[in-house]
Protein backbone atom coordinates (compact mmCIF):
# COMPACT_ATOMS: atom_id res chain seq x y z
CA UNK A 1 0.00 0.00 0.00
CA UNK A 2 1.44 3.36 -0.96
CA UNK A 3 1.33 6.24 1.40
CA UNK A 4 1.35 9.92 0.75
CA UNK A 5 4.70 11.59 1.34
CA UNK A 6 5.05 13.71 4.43
CA UNK A 7 3.76 17.20 3.82
CA UNK A 8 6.36 19.81 3.07
CA UNK A 9 6.82 21.95 6.17
CA UNK A 10 5.60 25.48 5.68
CA UNK A 11 8.17 28.15 5.05
CA UNK A 12 8.70 31.12 7.31
CA UNK A 13 5.65 33.30 7.81
CA UNK A 14 5.26 36.24 5.50
CA UNK A 15 6.72 39.38 7.07
CA UNK A 16 4.19 41.65 8.70
CA UNK A 17 4.56 45.21 7.60
CA UNK A 18 4.76 47.75 10.39
CA UNK A 19 2.03 50.34 10.47
CA UNK A 20 2.97 53.63 8.87
CA UNK A 21 3.04 56.79 10.98
CA UNK A 22 -0.27 57.82 9.40
CA UNK A 23 -1.86 54.43 10.15
CA UNK A 24 -0.61 54.56 13.74
CA UNK A 25 -2.08 58.03 14.21
CA UNK A 26 -5.43 56.94 12.77
CA UNK A 27 -5.47 53.70 14.81
CA UNK A 28 -4.99 55.68 18.02
CA UNK A 29 -8.43 57.18 17.51
CA UNK A 30 -10.19 53.89 16.72
CA UNK A 31 -12.10 51.59 19.03
CA UNK A 32 -12.28 47.80 18.92
CA UNK A 33 -15.54 45.95 19.47
CA UNK A 34 -15.51 43.20 22.08
CA UNK A 35 -16.16 39.66 20.91
CA UNK A 36 -18.84 38.59 23.39
CA UNK A 37 -22.05 36.63 23.82
CA UNK A 38 -24.12 35.69 26.87
CA UNK A 39 -23.10 32.64 28.89
CA UNK A 40 -19.57 32.10 27.56
CA UNK A 41 -17.33 29.49 29.16
CA UNK A 42 -14.46 32.01 29.38
CA UNK A 43 -14.31 35.70 28.61
CA UNK A 44 -10.65 36.60 28.08
CA UNK A 45 -9.94 40.18 29.05
CA UNK A 46 -6.93 42.00 27.65
CA UNK A 47 -5.66 45.24 29.11
CA UNK A 48 -6.51 47.46 26.12
CA UNK A 49 -6.37 47.31 22.31
CA UNK A 50 -3.04 47.75 20.56
CA UNK A 51 -2.65 49.99 17.54
CA UNK A 52 -2.54 46.95 15.23
CA UNK A 53 -5.66 45.50 16.85
CA UNK A 54 -7.51 48.77 16.30
CA UNK A 55 -6.25 49.06 12.72
CA UNK A 56 -7.22 45.48 11.75
CA UNK A 57 -10.27 45.09 14.00
CA UNK A 58 -8.82 41.78 15.24
CA UNK A 59 -7.93 41.16 18.88
CA UNK A 60 -4.30 40.37 19.75
CA UNK A 61 -3.32 41.15 16.15
CA UNK A 62 0.30 42.09 16.72
CA UNK A 63 2.50 39.26 15.42
CA UNK A 64 4.57 39.27 18.63
CA UNK A 65 1.50 38.67 20.80
CA UNK A 66 1.34 35.05 22.04
CA UNK A 67 -2.39 34.93 22.90
CA UNK A 68 -3.41 32.75 19.95
CA UNK A 69 -0.46 30.41 20.49
CA UNK A 70 -1.25 30.03 24.21
CA UNK A 71 -4.92 29.32 23.45
CA UNK A 72 -3.91 26.50 21.14
CA UNK A 73 -1.11 25.07 23.33
CA UNK A 74 -3.53 24.91 26.24
CA UNK A 75 -6.21 23.04 24.29
CA UNK A 76 -8.78 25.84 24.24
CA UNK A 77 -8.67 25.77 20.43
CA UNK A 78 -8.08 22.73 18.19
CA UNK A 79 -5.53 24.65 16.11
CA UNK A 80 -3.75 27.97 16.26
CA UNK A 81 -6.23 30.53 15.04
CA UNK A 82 -5.14 33.66 13.24
CA UNK A 83 -6.44 36.96 14.62
CA UNK A 84 -8.68 37.27 11.53
CA UNK A 85 -10.38 34.03 12.61
CA UNK A 86 -11.37 35.40 16.01
CA UNK A 87 -15.11 34.87 15.40
CA UNK A 88 -14.51 31.11 15.65
CA UNK A 89 -13.98 31.57 19.39
CA UNK A 90 -17.68 32.13 20.03
CA UNK A 91 -18.56 28.61 18.83
CA UNK A 92 -16.07 27.31 21.42
CA UNK A 93 -17.73 29.32 24.19
CA UNK A 94 -14.88 31.84 24.34
CA UNK A 95 -14.87 35.61 23.97
CA UNK A 96 -12.53 38.61 24.17
CA UNK A 97 -12.87 42.04 25.72
CA UNK A 98 -10.57 44.60 27.36
CA UNK A 99 -10.33 46.38 30.69
CA UNK A 100 -9.74 49.77 29.04
CA UNK A 101 -11.06 50.73 25.63
CA UNK A 102 -8.46 53.35 24.66
CA UNK A 103 -6.03 52.19 21.98
CA UNK A 104 -2.34 52.66 22.78
CA UNK A 105 1.03 51.41 21.56
CA UNK A 106 1.77 50.11 25.08
CA UNK A 107 -0.50 49.30 28.01
CA UNK A 108 1.80 51.38 30.24
CA UNK A 109 0.39 54.49 28.53
CA UNK A 110 -2.92 53.98 30.37
CA UNK A 111 -3.61 55.92 33.55
CA UNK A 112 -4.68 54.35 36.83
CA UNK A 113 -8.01 56.17 36.45
CA UNK A 114 -8.61 54.55 33.04
CA UNK A 115 -7.99 51.08 34.46
CA UNK A 116 -10.23 51.67 37.49
CA UNK A 117 -13.02 53.05 35.29
CA UNK A 118 -12.55 50.11 32.94
CA UNK A 119 -12.91 47.73 35.86
CA UNK A 120 -16.22 49.37 36.81
CA UNK A 121 -17.50 49.15 33.24
CA UNK A 122 -16.39 45.53 32.94
CA UNK A 123 -18.21 44.59 36.15
CA UNK A 124 -21.41 45.97 34.64
CA UNK A 125 -20.90 43.97 31.44
CA UNK A 126 -20.29 40.78 33.42
CA UNK A 127 -23.64 41.22 35.18
CA UNK A 128 -25.32 41.12 31.77
CA UNK A 129 -23.14 38.56 29.92
CA UNK A 130 -22.63 36.17 32.87
CA UNK A 131 -19.66 34.15 31.58
CA UNK A 132 -18.59 31.22 33.76
CA UNK A 133 -15.04 32.59 33.98
CA UNK A 134 -13.38 35.96 33.45
CA UNK A 135 -9.70 35.49 32.55
CA UNK A 136 -7.81 38.77 32.98
CA UNK A 137 -4.57 38.84 30.97
CA UNK A 138 -2.19 40.77 33.17
CA UNK A 139 -1.82 40.69 36.94
CA UNK A 140 -0.75 44.34 37.26
CA UNK A 141 -3.80 45.55 35.34
CA UNK A 142 -6.04 43.30 37.45
CA UNK A 143 -4.56 44.63 40.69
CA UNK A 144 -5.16 48.21 39.59
CA UNK A 145 -8.58 47.83 37.96
CA UNK A 146 -10.10 45.91 40.87
CA UNK A 147 -8.15 47.30 43.84
CA UNK A 148 -6.53 43.94 44.59
CA UNK A 149 -2.90 44.96 45.24
CA UNK A 150 -1.81 41.52 46.47
CA UNK A 151 -3.40 39.46 43.68
CA UNK A 152 -1.22 36.78 42.07
CA UNK A 153 -1.64 34.68 38.94
CA UNK A 154 -4.29 31.98 39.08
CA UNK A 155 -7.81 31.75 40.51
CA UNK A 156 -9.08 34.67 42.57
CA UNK A 157 -11.49 34.85 45.50
CA UNK A 158 -13.38 37.71 43.85
CA UNK A 159 -16.53 36.85 41.92
CA UNK A 160 -18.86 38.93 39.80
CA UNK A 161 -22.20 37.30 40.54
CA UNK A 162 -21.72 33.76 39.26
CA UNK A 163 -18.61 34.64 37.25
CA UNK A 164 -15.38 33.30 38.69
CA UNK A 165 -12.07 35.09 38.04
CA UNK A 166 -8.69 33.77 36.93
CA UNK A 167 -5.63 35.95 36.27
CA UNK A 168 -3.23 34.90 33.50
CA UNK A 169 0.05 36.47 32.37
CA UNK A 170 -0.11 39.21 29.76
CA UNK A 171 0.64 37.46 26.42
CA UNK A 172 2.09 40.60 24.82
CA UNK A 173 5.47 40.19 23.20
CA UNK A 174 6.60 43.05 25.44
CA UNK A 175 6.12 40.78 28.48
CA UNK A 176 9.31 38.71 28.55
CA UNK A 177 8.52 37.00 31.86
CA UNK A 178 6.92 33.95 30.22
CA UNK A 179 7.96 31.89 27.20
CA UNK A 180 5.22 30.68 24.82
CA UNK A 181 5.41 27.21 26.43
CA UNK A 182 5.03 28.70 29.91
CA UNK A 183 2.08 30.78 28.74
CA UNK A 184 0.52 27.64 27.28
CA UNK A 185 0.88 25.86 30.62
CA UNK A 186 -0.66 28.80 32.52
CA UNK A 187 -3.60 28.82 30.10
CA UNK A 188 -3.82 25.01 30.48
CA UNK A 189 -4.36 25.38 34.23
CA UNK A 190 -7.48 27.41 33.52
CA UNK A 191 -8.65 25.08 30.75
CA UNK A 192 -8.44 22.08 33.08
CA UNK A 193 -10.57 23.95 35.61
CA UNK A 194 -13.10 25.05 32.99
CA UNK A 195 -13.40 21.55 31.51
CA UNK A 196 -14.30 20.49 27.98
CA UNK A 197 -16.49 22.57 25.68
Amino acid sequence: MSRDPDPVPPGPPAPVRALTAEQRARAAGMTTSPLVAPGLRVLFCGINPSLRTAWTGHHFAHPANRFWTALHLSGFTPRRLAPAEQDELLALGLGVTNVASRTTARASELSTEELVEGGRRLAGELAVLRPRWLAVLGVTAYRTAFAEPRAVLGPQERRFGGTRVWVLPNPSGLNAHHTPAQLGERFSELRREVGPA
